[in-house]
């Protein structure tokens, strides 16, 4: 599992993903994302990924320092009245191999349920991230598998998928057999304005350590007009054990791990009023092994605001605090950037855009010698980044 989480925003992403804001030209779609950009001070090397290691710790605003692109290609057809669709999307990273993201075939429009998308192949299921920590909390799919979205059940929707551990470039060893089930349950009508969406994830299989299963399950709550109108807030509760992950796919089900088990509960909102929008995060995660019985526990607070001060110029602030308990002491990292940013609109999700950052972020000596081979070498406990990036989706 790669630990960069990619694409865009909120329901941009999954939009996205799903050819909603594609390019269209003769029935061929053409969409992706990428990233990229000059850090100027890194002389040690070190040109972002400051943090913790927690899943909802990365504040990515002049923290990313990577360069890649994504782009899909999906061309539609249609034949006595069934539509189907290939797709297939490759992805270069850093100075990593060119890589196999998506490929699979989806097919709509049967009599039997004519809102049914069945599909086959190695496909992304990414349901909800929080965009400035780059991580997509309900995401299942990577593997190579099949199911269905979008059927319909009294007013809900109903998606399922059953997986295998391989991928298109590879998976898991010979000696490794693994499956996963996943069933997503959206479109919960809960009060005026609120929706809930159900994740499930099993697990079953044989590792090296002799056992593979798992489960876990997510709730999310979404609220529209929370407090004032302009605010959307997005509410997470999720438990995992074993071999399921917490968000939805394998856990380490490659190695020597005997699993883990997780909790966290978080909450995000994101704005947009007049020409300030924005989004922010608070989270708490604990993990524990199943093998050695060590337990972390994360803490996440944070948010990116913008303001346009002009039609195509936005100011922006990125202010955060995590922390992480373990076996040691206590780690603490803050951040802060500050950027200007050239862009189509006024809106926060406006993109492309292009960006001149500062970073500065301090941590204290426990997280300097547990991040010693990085960004805490020689006892370091600052660092100042300064560099242009551009951001990109379409």
């Amino acid at each position: 599992m790669k630990t960069r989480n990619r694409l865009t925003a909120v329901a941009l992403a999954a939009a996205c993903a799903n050819g909603a804001f594609a390019m269209d030209v003769a029935g061929f779609e053409f969409n992706g994302y990428s990233r990229g950009g000059p850090v100027f001070n890194h002389s040690d090397g070190v040109k972002g990924n400051l943090t913790l290691g927690g899943e909802l710790q990365k504040y990515r605003l002049g923290n990313e320092g990577d360069n890649g692109i994504e782009v899909n290609f999906a061309k539609g057809f249609e034949a006595g009245g069934i539509n189907w669709k290939v797709n297939y999307m490759p992805a270069k990273w850093g100075s990593g191999d060119i890589s196999t993201e998506q490929a699979f075939v989806e097919m709509s429009g049967f009599s039997f349920s004519p809102e049914a998308k069945f599909w086959v192949g190695q496909r992304r299921l990414r349901i909800q991230d929080v965009h400035i920590v780059d991580y997509f909390l309900l995401n299942y799919g990577d593997n190579i598998g099949a199911g269905v979205t979008d059927v319909p059940v009294g007013g809900m929707k109903l998606g399922v998928g059953v997986f295998s551990g391989d991928k298109f470039d590879g998976g898991l060893p010979n000696n490794v057999k693994a499956h996963r089930i996943n069933a997503d349950l959206s479109d919960i009508n809960t009060n005026p304005g609120g929706k809930l969406r159900v994740l499930l994830t099993a697990v079953g299989g044989k590792n090296q350590v002799g056992g593979g299963s798992g489960s876990g399950i997510s709730l999310m709550h979404t609220q529209k007009e929370f407090l004032l109108p302009s605010i959307t807030n997005t509410l997470y509760l999720q438990t995992s054990r074993g071999h399921a992950r917490i968000d939805g796919e394998f856990e380490a089900i490659e190695g020597t791990s005997a699993g883990k088990r997780a909790t966290r509960i978080a909450d995000s909102i994101n704005w947009q009023s007049g020409p300030f929008g924005g989004q922010a995060l608070i989270g708490y995660q604990t993990n524990k092994a199943d093998l050695t019985g060590v337990e972390t526990k994360d803490f996440s607070l944070g948010g990116r605001g913008s303001y346009a001060f002009t039609k195509n110029f936005k100011g922006l602030v990125e202010l955060s605090t995590t922390t992480r308990k373990g076996s040691g002491p206590d780690q603490r990292l803050s951040k802060v950037t500050l950027a200007g940013a050239l862009a189509l609109n006024e809106d926060f999700w406006s993109r492309p855009e292009l960006r001149l950052y500062v970073t500065k972020a301090n941590w204290n000596q426990a997280a300097a010698v547990a991040n010693a081979g990085t960004f805490g070498a020689n006892g370091k406990t600052s660092r100042t980044l300064v560099g242009v990036q551009y951001e990109v989706w379409w």
